[in-house]
């Protein structure tokens, strides 16, 4: 099965579900709290930020950060949950939070993407890569998996957290490749970076851009998820290209409120976060992280999208045969 969370998936999802509100837009009058599950100097944070500003005086007078990390961005989804549903709580979160780790975490799981809030758009897309250590005795992907394959004991392996997109890559890999790793969950990309610079970890699968500033310095980039090479890494191979094309993975970081919001705070919200996404430094910054910047056509049609990618997950992870310690 081909795992593509991308613009392709959304368009296709939305082709009948792309229905634009009815409900005039409003705004709040009053500080909006925009939170994340995820520490400083990820890119959650990042574009959480790029987007706060853009948000400023287009759809409340102020818009700030509010990072709550802990049980793998969880604490931060539930605390919007029951947040008031007047539209100065909102969440951006990445798409594993609400169409992945339902599967993964059944019991742990306390809210639903469709039921407990309100999809208002996607704001980007990304890719993941592959990266090692600098001093990693392996140069390309194939000789990491011959590595790995040699080491007399089970190879330690980092994402960003437990039941994310880059979980289940790493996890489907060692499975068709009878390789012997342990999987290390981290709270966010950034301290896996750093560990993995450190020589602390012999391999993070994790979001492209927060390898790529230290890639030919501290990590060594062995492949890309995206369906295509990266630009600017043209010598580095996709998966597919390595025989691995069911691991085509891109993702997105969403915006929702809670599920009673009003429907003309959740157009008005829709707009601003449309508006913002086509200001030029904000494509250029977005840009500058190797992100995509991806809205959805409408609150539905980004609902319509959760669900399709909610089911195609659902099989995904009962094929990993991946529980829960």
């Amino acid at each position: 099965m081909t795992v593509t969370i991308a613009r392709r998936a959304a368009l296709a999802l939305a082709g009948t579900a792309a229905i634009a509100g009815t409900a005039r837009a409003q705004t709040v009058t009053r500080t909006a709290r925009l939170v994340i599950g995820f520490p400083p100097g990820g890119s959650s944070d990042v574009v959480a930020r790029l987007y706060a500003e853009k948000l400023r005086g287009r759809y409340a007078p102020q818009v700030i950060v509010d990072g709550r990390p802990g049980a793998a961005g969880r604490i931060a989804v539930e605390a919007v949950k029951a947040a008031e549903a007047d539209g100065t709580t909102f969440l951006q979160t990445p798409a594993s939070m609400m169409t992945v780790q339902p599967h993964v975490f059944p019991r742990e799981v306390r809210y639903d993407a469709l039921t407990d809030f309100i999809p208002v758009s996607t704001v980007c897309s990304f890719p993941f890569g592959l990266g090692v250590p600098m001093n990693h005795p392996a140069r390309t992907m194939e000789e990491w998996f011959a590595w790995a394959r040699a080491q007399p004991n089970e190879v330690p392996w980092a994402s960003p957290a437990a039941g994310s997109v880059p979980h289940f890559t790493g996890i489907m890999l060692a499975r068709k490749l009878n390789l012997r790793l342990t999987h290390v969950p981290y709270r966010g990309g950034a301290p896996a970076v750093q560990d993995l610079i450190g020589g602390r970890l012999p391999l993070f699968i994790g979001v492209l851009s927060e390898m790529l500033p230290h890639e030919g310095t501290g990590v060594r980039i062995l492949a890309v998820t995206s369906a295509t090479r990266f630009a600017k890494l043209p010598n580095v191979p996709t998966l597919a290209e390595l025989g691995h094309p069911e691991r085509t993975a891109e993702e997105w970081f969403g915006a929702f409120v809670p599920a009673a919001t009003p429907a003309p705070v959740v157009a008005g919200l829709h707009a601003a976060i449309v508006a913002a996404s086509r200001e030029a430094d904000l494509v250029a910054a977005l840009e500058r992280l190797e992100f995509t910047n991806a809205t959805s056509a409408s609150p539905q049609a980004f609902a319509a999208q959760i669900r399709g990618e909610r089911d195609l997950w659902r099989d995904v992870v009962r094929e990993s045969g991946f529980t829960p310690e």
